[in-house]
């Protein structure tokens, strides 16, 4: 994986991301912390943790720091892929690198995780409906037969990685990504993955009304 940067937009996550970084880098040694203008301490601990740690003065939104952190991965000509990461420890480290070993084995330009592949992710019955919906208000919109549109976990290649420009700071750049892959002809896999939801990581996402709003507010603009 020494090929890999995984990427991690990080804000106001100083209670969990050492642990997160730790242990990401037993298996991947380049990650990318991009902090987008915390208050409290989460540069110290990443970089204490082990990450690199490129900083926002002030909070731009998610969508501005994968932007951030996906061009400097691409500054290391070294780097054949790059893994979109959360925070939160709501994603899992070996799915990330048996998403890294597809993209390479199927030679795909993408590989998208999936809570909805299999059995392990438990949702509630209101969010698997809102994510549902996301998905299918996108294979209408762009023609991708996506399960889960809205999985933050997943991987790159450089070619793609190269030709995105999200320009959707807040977190409508979820649905602007999968508009890109399809104007691009992207070559694509889904994988099925396992999302940890934690009181953290429940506590610091949004509400399901909120997810409602931004697919409305990408759409209909």
């Amino acid at each position: 994986m020494t090929k890999t940067w995984v990427v991690i937009p990080m804000y106001n996550e100083a209670t969990v991301v050492g642990r997160v970084v730790e242990g990401l880098l037993g298996t991947f040694p380049n990650v990318v912390c991009v902090d987008d203008g915390s208050r409290d301490g989460s540069v110290a601990v990443a970089r204490k943790a082990g990450a690199v740690v490129v900083e926002h003065p002030v909070n731009l939104g998610q969508g501005a720091a994968l932007q951030t952190g996906i061009e400097y991965a691409l500054q290391d000509p070294e780097t054949d892929s790059i893994v979109t990461f959360d925070a939160d420890g709501q994603h899992r480290v070996e799915d990330a690198a048996a998403m890294v070993d597809r993209l390479r084995a199927e030679s795909l330009d993408v590989v998208l995780g999936s809570r909805f592949l299999d059995s392990r992710t438990e949702l509630t019955a209101l969010k698997r409906l809102v994510l549902k919906t996301a998905a299918v208000q996108m294979k209408l919109s762009t023609g991708l037969d996506l399960t889960d549109a809205h999985n933050g976990l997943r991987v790159l290649g450089r070619d793609l990685a190269s030709r995105i420009n999200l320009t959707q700071n807040r977190m409508a750049h979820a649905s602007e990504l999968v508009h890109q892959l399809a104007s691009l002809n992207a070559r694509y896999a889904e994988h099925p993955v396992h999302i940890i939801y934690t009181d953290y990581s429940k506590a610091k996402g949004q509400s399901l009304l909120n997810s409602v709003n931004i697919i409305a507010d990408l759409f209909f603009k």
